[in-house]
């Protein structure tokens, strides 16, 4: 049970809906399977039925057309996981800004930061880095020199910014994540590799949130850009000179190689790998393991790669795959004998 209290009605009032059935008071959140009395849950869908009649919430979100599966108070939804993001969001909110920073942080010459923010332990804010308002610094972060970071921002403990990146309003980054990183630019000199200097920035949009130990390389001459609202998750890495359209949602373990774009409200699976200097239009979805290496024109839905089978149906599979050439050869040698032997029957 949480700490805080909110009644059907309450909810209703803030978040809208409607509600049917008594006027319930509900102190947490649960799973569907899990729920108990003084639990609020959602029902995404009549598929899960089986869930709900093991259930004992005190409220219920639920769809118009799936409302008569439950006979307790309810709030009727369009969209039921939504609206249980949205209560869950009242009853945790996100920690209070406490403005200050620690002895412990390091704050070099010409670092501006606005007196509402909050600069945890062991924090390095280096020369002309500008943190705007009511922002936390987690600790052992660094904000490399000339990084602009908007207001509402939170970064989690050590995470690394590059110098000279912007960071917009309300982002959110987990730890470990790194911001503007080299570009992995490299020209060969007949014997050896050559760095190309990194020169551009990463840009990141409002409402951007980065997940733990995700990297982003800054752009070689030009910016990467990481549009607005886009969520990014663990372990994903994003090339030099990448622009991620808006609102577009990455799983874990994406790897897109340098100068792709892809648009905006796109969805991409976890393990996708894409190419570089490739166009994915908006509206994408890239179903996990998918492999990209031409571009996308068209909106919807793309999957590349074999499912999982037994392991001795892929040793089979294998050797005719070994043999494919040679049975299309002999495919086609067959389809003209046939072809040839019709036309010699019709004359």
């Amino acid at each position: 049970m949480g700490t805080k209290s909110f009644s059907a009605h309450e909810l209703v009032s803030r978040l809208g809906g409607e509600l049917c059935g008594e006027d319930v008071q509900v102190s947490g959140c649960a799973p569907l399977a899990e729920a108990a009395t003084g639990d609020v849950t959602f029902l995404v869908s009549a598929k899960y039925r089986q869930q709900l009649a093991s259930s004992r919430p005190s409220l219920l979100i639920v769809r118009a057309q799936d409302s008569g599966l439950f006979d307790g108070t309810r709030i009727i939804f369009p969209d039921p996981q939504l609206y249980f993001a949205r209560i869950l969001q009242l009853f945790h909110p996100a920690e209070p800004v406490v403005p200050g920073v620690h002895p412990t942080a390091v704050i070099e010459p010409g670092a501006k930061i606005d007196p509402s923010a909050q600069i945890e332990a062991f924090a390095h804010i280096q020369r002309d880095a500008v943190i705007g308002a009511d922002c936390v610094i987690g600790s052992g972060s660094s904000i490399g020199p000339g990084t602009t970071i908007g207001s509402n921002v939170r970064l989690y403990p050590r995470v690394v910014i590059y110098a000279n990146c912007v960071i917009g309003n309300r982002c959110i980054i987990h730890s470990g994540a790194i911001i503007g990183s080299d570009g992995f630019g490299n020209a060969w000199a007949g014997d050896h590799w050559e760095k190309i200097p990194q020169i551009g920035r990463v840009v990141i949009g409002d409402d951007v949130e980065i997940g733990a130990n995700a990297t982003i390389d800054r752009g070689a001459a030009s910016d990467t850009i990481i549009n607005a609202g886009a969520r990014i998750d663990n372990l994903v890495q994003i090339a030099h000179n990448v622009v991620i359209g808006a609102h577009t949602a990455i799983a874990a373990c994406v790897g897109i190689a340098g100068s792709t774009e892809i648009g905006a409200n796109c969805l991409i699976g976890g393990g996708c790998k894409i190419s570089g200097h490739l166009q994915i239009t908006d509206r994408v979805t890239l179903l996990g393991g998918s492999g990209v290496g031409s571009n996308i024109k068209e909106p919807g839905v793309y999957a590349s790669g074999l499912p999982s089978i037994p392991h001795a149906n892929w040793l089979r599979n294998t050797v005719h795959w070994r043999n494919l050439d040679d049975i299309a050869k002999r495919l086609k040698k067959i389809e003209k004998s046939l072809n040839d032997d019709n036309e010699s029957g019709s004359e």
